[in-house]
């Protein structure tokens, strides 16, 4: 059995990983209930739009496990007091309290949900894919590096992304706008 939910875990973290390793940024659409490892995927994907009665929560602590594999992008999204007081506790936290801790991005009534998604995702997308694309390997990359050595990194990026055609073309239309 101990094998089984070792293997079980590892697919879910190699899943939950995933998301932060393609290209393109994820956004968790959530309404209902995120429980454990829910709240595990809303907080592992890049972005987050929930709607006002949305509720999350890691319970597993109410009946003896703690919530350990959540726990991973839950502590990379909110401030430490307040992961562990939704790891320690099991209690369920609203939509607003998410929104506050930094757990999402943004809330919508249930019935402009896909609305409110559909302006962020439209926002990113008028954005140069390569730039974005870069971006998001930078920021997740410069999170597991010391402060000195994420500016290195992210020096280094922002050079190479200099050179782009994508950055060439729009300094360029920026600088003709302010002429």
């Amino acid at each position: 059995i101990e094998k089984y939910y070792q293997t079980l875990f590892k697919k879910c973290s190699k899943m939950m990983m995933t998301l932060n390793q393609m290209p393109q940024p994820i956004i968790a659409r959530v309404h209902g209930i995120a429980t454990a490892a829910g709240c595990q995927l809303v907080a592992a994907c890049d972005l987050a739009v929930a709607a006002e009665d949305a509720r999350f929560a890691t319970s597993g602590i109410k009946v003896g496990l703690f919530c350990s594999t959540p726990a991973v992008p839950i502590s990379r999204n909110i401030p430490r007091k307040q992961a562990m007081e939704l790891l320690l506790t099991g209690e369920f936290i609203d939509a607003h309290t998410a929104l506050n801790w930094g757990l999402i991005n943004r809330t919508a009534p249930l019935q402009k949900l896909d609305e409110e998604i559909k302006i962020l995702a439209d926002s990113i997308l008028a954005k140069s894919p390569e730039a974005v694309s870069t971006g998001k390997k930078m920021f997740y990359k410069q999170l597991e590096l010391n402060m000195k050595d994420a500016y290195a990194f992210a020096s280094d990026i922002m050079a190479c992304n200099m050179m782009s055609k994508d950055a060439s073309k729009g300094i360029k239309s920026f600088i003709n706008k302010l002429n």
